[in-house]
């Protein structure tokens, strides 16, 4: 058991899968060691993203998000790359929270394969899909950090 000296600082941290549409979200266990999924963000509206945004932060306390960062194979920047400048931008401003861009090296994809291999029906994985790629962004930032 942990002497009180010896206690890891507890951050929590809120992972993001950006797209036009549905933001996938996740959020770290109080130790910092595995991405939980939260529910998908339907997008409609700035003010109703952010405000979805706002009580997570609160609930869960977040003090840094990490948002997927869609970088080409050749590690170029495309235009995905841009809208998701622009969004982690704003999440600074809003949120005054550091923000950390994360490749993402096709994690819907991977997701839609786990979801796949595991023998979850079509109607059932576009519900699930940007939530598991919000948790393997989210676990592979904080499998990083923790090396």
């Amino acid at each position: 058991m942990l002497q009180p000296s010896q206690k890891r600082s507890c951050l929590r941290i809120l992972g993001l899968d950006y797209g036009e549409k549905r933001i996938g979200v996740s959020v770290c266990d109080e130790l910092g060691l595995t991405a939980q999924g939260l529910p998908t963000i339907i997008r409609k509206t700035r003010k109703h993203d952010w405000e979805i945004l706002r009580n997570l932060l609160k609930d869960y306390q977040v003090e840094k998000i990490v948002i997927g960062y869609p970088m080409r194979l050749d590690g170029s920047e495309g235009i995905q790359c841009e809208k998701v400048n622009r969004f982690a931008l704003l999440l600074e401003k809003t949120f005054s929270l550091p923000v950390v861009k994360w490749q993402e090296a096709f994690s819907t994809k991977e997701a839609e394969e786990i979801l796949i291999n595991a023998g979850v029906r079509w109607n059932k994985r576009k519900e699930k899909i940007d939530k598991l790629a919000a948790c393997l962004i989210l676990q592979r930032y904080l499998d990083s950090i923790s090396k």
